[in-house]
Formats: structure tokens, sequence, C-alpha cells
């Protein structure tokens, strides 16, 4: 067992290592550097910036230094949780990361529960009254929602959601709380535009869980241990919660985790 988790997490280094020197690579490939985009962005607004002072700022990030040394200088401070400054937002760099990450957990936590609240539910009622009309009806919202790309059905959301409810679709915080620090009123702001997004990526993810949920719920219907604990005089709803709806959760509970990345 042991030597099983040491391979992995060799394996696991290792595959970050290439990651971080196939990004590297390709960060480089485009011709110019930050500089010369900082000085196409400072002449688009009527700045000049000299040759010195583009020469300087080379020097201050060693865009000059060959690209190994600026790699192995990159991995130096990594390896010590070092990530540099962000040289667009003029930040260190965790801080830029650190913060869109944490939003980014509170969403996908946000659409996971909603697919939970919504999902096993439905694919119990769906499975236990089979081909009933709430069945068909579920059966065909599930491929709707399957056939329906993710994008569009952000853009319907977000227009319903202004139109109707004049909700603010900019992001996940109103303009005067976009950069404030944390407090209770910018976490109360949050909340009251976390609903769009979860909605959006919850929704992405409920229709196929539905239809897991069901087939895996119709299986485990067909068995003879459910026959034999109805035989017993338990009630029908007991005998379903508390025997097949359990397995079932097992497949239903692995592939409700499916990362959606997601960027804020």
């Amino acid at each position: 067992m042991l030597a099983y988790i040491g391979r992995r997490a060799l394996l696991a280094i290792f595959t970050v290592w290439a990651i971080s020197v196939l990004s590297f690579a390709i960060i480089q490939l485009p011709p110019g550097d930050y500089v010369t985009s900082y000085i196409a962005q400072m002449a688009s607004m009527g700045s000049v910036v000299s040759t010195e002072e583009a020469q300087n700022l080379r020097i201050q990030y060693g865009l000059g230094q060959p690209i190994y040394v600026q790699y192995l200088k990159w991995m130096r401070l990594v390896v010590v949780g070092n990530f540099g400054m962000s040289m667009e937002w003029r930040r260190p760099v965790t801080e830029v990361i650190g913060e869109r990450l944490s939003l980014t957990i509170v969403v996908s936590v946000a659409a996971l529960l909603l697919t939970w609240v919504l999902a096993l539910p439905i694919g119990i009622y769906s499975a236990v009254r089979q081909y009933s009309v709430g069945d068909y009806l579920a059966t065909f919202v599930g491929f709707i929602g399957l056939a329906v790309p993710n994008f569009l059905l952000a853009l319907v959301i977000l227009y319903f959601g202004f139109v109707l409810f004049n909700a603010h679709i900019g992001g996940l915080f109103s303009p005067e709380w976009q950069d404030a620090p944390w407090s209770a009123g910018r976490v109360w702001d949050l909340l009251k535009h976390l609903p769009i997004p979860a909605l959006i990526l919850g929704l992405a993810g409920t229709a196929q869980q539905i239809r897991i949920m069901r087939a895996n719920l119709l299986d485990e219907l067909r068995k003879p241990y459910v026959v034999t604990a109805r035989s017993k005089g338990l009630g029908e709803a007991r005998v379903i919660v508390k025997y097949p709806v359990r397995v079932a959760l097992t497949p239903f509970a692995i592939t409700i985790a499916t990362p959606r990345p997601y960027i804020w």
C-alpha cells in the first residue's frame, strides 16, 4: 500500500512538473514579452515608454535572460510558495489566484448542493413511478438538459434573470463591492449574486444525474432483497429509502463530483 501511494505521489510530482514546463513554453511562444505589451498599452493611451525605461523593466523582471534561466528562477520561488508579482495587477500572484480560487470553490459547492437537491428526489420519483406522467416529464426535461449547450443555457437564464428579476449579471459582486475588503456586506452581496451562476452550473449536471439515479435505482428495485423486504411487511417508503436508495447512491455520488472548471 505504501509503495503504491509512493508511486502515485511521484507520478503526481512528475505530472505537475511536466505541466509547468509545457505552460511556461506556451507562454514564451508568442512574439514579444510583457514589456512589449506594456509599451503597446501605453501607446494606445497616448503615453510613450522610452527605450531606457523598457530596458529597466526587462532587467527588473528578468525578461532578458535565457528561457531556461527564467524557468529555473521561477521554479525555485514556486517551490517555497512564492509565485512572484502579477505584472498585470501589480499584486502578489498568490493573492490574485487565491481570491479567484476561493470564489470558484464557493460557486462549485453551491452548484453541487443544488444538483443534489434537484437530481436526487427527481431521480427517485422517476424510478419509483416508472412510466408515469412525472417520469415522462422528468425524462423529457433530462434529454433537453443534456442536449442544450451550457453556454446557451447560461445566456437564457442570464437574460430572463435580468429582464424579469432585474438581477445583476456582471459578476459575483455589485460594482461598489467589487474591490472592497471582505466584510458582512460583501458576503451578503456575494450571496445575492450567487444563485444565477450556481443555477447555471447546477442545471448543467442535474439532467445527467437524474438519469443516473433513475437507472441505478430501477436496477436495484428489481433485485430479490427488495422483494424480501416487502414480504416482511415493511412500508413501501422504508423499503425504498433504507435499502435500494442507499445502494444506488454510490455511483450517483461518484459521478456528481465531476470537476466543473470556472473562472471568475
